[in-house]
């Protein structure tokens, strides 16, 4: 039996979208086309994520517009979950309302305290078009609700209000990726 390569081995590295760009800010289009388009994308979207020291990464985040996301996170007991989501949907979100700390690739160096439920459950399909069911408790219940905003074109700071939220525009106005046109979107 041979073993299968760690995912992203073979994946480039690509550019990640940042806060304010449109691609963040706009629902994914469905996948139709499970060819070998799509095998690549999610090799590259591995590799990103790894290079970036993510545990989830969504297909908008590398500026492709479609449902797709990888994960490599663990939970709170550090059992590690790795694989990918193709056209996921959020089908359970419940238990325990938690705040905890959260950050994100589009938003480098940032974090605030954003409210999630404790218990996930997402269902889509891998890029082959097979059936898959991704539960998850704690903090990897965290990435799967974070990884399904994404693909809706929401980022963990449309959750959040008042201070919070504005004392994360304000620091991302102030980090070094926040080129100029970013910065007069973010004042909006």
């Amino acid at each position: 039996m041979r073993n299968r390569p760690i995912p992203g081995s073979f994946g480039l590295v690509r550019a990640m979208s940042l806060l304010g760009e449109p691609a963040l800010h706009a629902p994914c289009a469905t996948v139709t086309d499970f060819g070998p388009g799509l095998a690549k994308l999610i090799e590259d979207m591995f590799a990103t994520m790894y290079a970036a020291q993510g545990v989830g990464l969504a297909a908008n985040q590398v500026a492709v517009p479609l449902r797709v996301f990888v994960y490599d996170c663990p939970d709170d007991e550090d059992v590690r979950h790795l694989g990918h989501v193709v056209n996921p949907r959020l089908v359970a979100a419940d238990g325990v309302t938690v705040r905890g700390p959260e950050g994100c690739l589009s938003l480098p160096g940032l974090e605030a305290g954003v409210e999630r439920f404790d218990h996930a459950v997402v269902e889509g399909v891998d890029r082959d078009g097979e059936p898959v069911r991704v539960e998850g408790t704690g903090f990897f219940a965290r990435c799967l609700q974070h990884e399904c905003d994404h693909l809706e074109g929401t980022v963990y700071t449309d959750h959040l209000s008042g201070w919070r939220r504005s004392r994360v525009t304000r620091a991302a106005r102030k980090t070094s990726w926040g080129t100029a046109e970013r910065r007069e979107r973010l004042r909006r």
